[in-house]
């Protein structure tokens, strides 16, 4: 949008267009004036008088009196008034001229309902076009943002019933066997039972998730802040992932600098850093490392966990903390679990006024978190 200095000078343009014009018109219409008279020049009082004589039978000496006193007295006014005819007619024929700029404006208002039209007024018109334009553009964002939200609606529909019927197809077929064979041998019926329970826990966790990142949305969620030591919640990562970390020969190192201290909901904080290094264990290689490092910025923290693995395309970058994304298309519960894990860590960042991004190339993932640091008087300032 342009400032009211630059639509000031616009209108100055269109109001100084119309003063010459209306200046023109009034000039076109002295000149025509004058070579009317020019024309009709000693001709015009003879016909006067004739005139009288002829209408009211005067004679000539009483007719010429009264053309004298009558028009030619009277010759300014005849001037104006003819003058002034003269401009009502030009002005006439120049209303097409001044009614362009209302059919611009109209053209305008027209194209702000149709994608493919342009909007393009006269240069005098441009903090007009400019008005315009910027109406077309939030019309169409608003209406790309209303098509977003409904097709978020349509995948969150989608994505959610999928992942329910996985673990609840196991859990009826399960318990369909244990219905069905009641003469089942306690070893069996103990190992479909203990596996039933873990579907069901599953799907529970699923449904947890899902609640818990669209309370965070509707920013519902109370965090019970505090000074964190954020160095010791990263030190304690690798014990934590061990059982996740060595069937497949992976490991974890931790480089922090010591005593970075933020202030949040410790336990909010774990959440996002579990999410992010389960994700960076799934996706990364067999027999690869992990690296997770942690310094001041400034006055935040800035932590990053790297990992070796599939580079991940720059299309899907922003897609990667969308709610049920996952980086396989067949969305393998054994590697992306329901995909709200980085959607809780992103809500979990924003609010506690931190920044999460990602970035990838190369085969390298680095997903970074920045966190406000406490300032000297306590909280972050």
């Amino acid at each position: 949008m342009k400032s009211n200095k630059q639509i000031n000078m616009n209108y100055a343009k269109l109001r100084m267009k119309v003063f010459v014009r209306m200046l023109s018109l009034i000039l076109l219409a002295l000149i025509a004036v004058d070579v009317l008279y020019s024309l009709v020049r000693g001709r015009l009082g003879e016909a006067g008088v004739r005139l009288l004589q002829y209408v009211f039978g005067y004679e000539y000496d009483h007719a010429l009196s009264i053309y004298e006193s009558v028009l030619r007295d009277h010759w300014e006014i005849i001037m104006l008034i003819a003058i002034s005819a003269f401009f009502l007619i030009f002005f006439y024929f120049s209303l097409s001229w001044f009614t362009k700029y209302f059919n611009e404006v109209n053209a305008g208002i027209d194209a702000l309902i149709t994608d493919e039209a342009d909007i393009k007024l006269s240069p005098e018109m441009s903090s007009m076009e400019q008005k315009l334009v910027f109406v077309k553009q939030t019309l169409q964002k608003r209406e790309l943002e209303v098509q977003l939200s409904e097709q978020n609606k349509r995948d969150l529909v989608m994505y959610l019933a999928h992942d329910i019927k996985t673990p609840l197809t196991s859990v009826i077929g399960y318990l369909s066997l244990l219905h069905e064979a009641p003469d089942m041998p306690n070893e069996q019926k103990e190992n479909y039972t203990k596996i039933t329970l873990e579907k069901a826990y599953h799907l529970e966790r699923l449904i947890n998730d899902f609640f818990e990142v669209e309370r965070y949305n509707q920013q519902t969620i109370q965090l019970k802040k505090q000074n964190v030591d954020l160095s010791y919640m990263l030190i304690q990562m690798p014990d934590e992932f061990y059982p996740s970390l060595t069937p497949a020969g992976k490991r974890m190192i931790v480089n922090v600098e010591d005593t970075i201290t933020v202030y949040g909901d410790s336990e909010k904080l774990a959440r996002v850093f579990n999410n992010i290094l389960k994700n960076a264990i799934a996706y990364s290689d067999d027999n690869s490392t992990i690296e997770v490092s942690a310094k001041v910025q400034k006055d935040m923290a800035a932590v990053t966990c790297t990992n070796t693995g599939t580079t991940i395309p720059l299309d899907k970058h922003n897609q990667i903390f969308d709610k049920f994304y996952r980086l396989n298309d067949a969305r393998s519960t054994n590697t992306g679990g329901a995909g709200l894990g980085l959607a809780i860590a992103k809500e979990i960042v924003t609010l506690h006024e931190g920044q999460i991004d990602m970035q990838s190339e190369n085969g390298k993932t680095v997903f970074s978190v920045k966190l406000p640091l406490i300032s000297q008087g306590g909280h972050h300032g």
